[in-house]
């Protein structure tokens, strides 16, 4: 599936062909950290697969819990996450994430990873009050 995606202020754009079988969502600390929320969504994929245009992205790099590395982009400018990716620069090292995609509602996750840190309360939204705009 063709995607394109862009941060928040439109610095930086991308392009990516990408499998929406890949789409997985993160409760690890890191990710919770990074994103300001209790979890993340990512698009796996390989770097081959996309094509950035624009500003290039500012990237940051953190050692997990599991002992890899892992960069953090972002946009230098509004602070977007945008992508991760790992050391080893192996194949589905790729990570695009869902945020920042503009065909998101195309990319259902189909896993859940580092479960164990997930909020308590995270399978109970559905009964919470709710507006469609506030």
């Amino acid at each position: 599936m063709q995607i394109d995606g862009q941060c928040h202020c439109g610095a930086v754009t991308y392009r990516a062909d990408v499998d929406p079988e890949r789409v997985s969502v993160c409760h690890c600390t890191d990710c919770q950290a990074l994103t300001g929320s209790p979890y993340r969504v990512t698009v796996i994929c390989d770097a081959a697969q996309v094509q950035l245009s624009g500003r290039a992205p500012k990237i940051y790099g953190k050692t997990g819990d599991n002992g890899r590395t892992r960069f953090q982009h972002f946009c230098g400018d509004c602070g977007s996450p945008l992508f991760t990716s790992g050391e080893d620069g192996g194949p589905d090292d790729w990570g695009i994430r869902w945020g920042s995609i503009r065909q998101r509602s195309q990319l259902t996750p189909r896993r859940q990873i580092w479960c164990r840190s997930a909020a308590p309360w995270i399978d109970n939204l559905r009964g919470l009050p709710g507006r469609e705009m506030d």
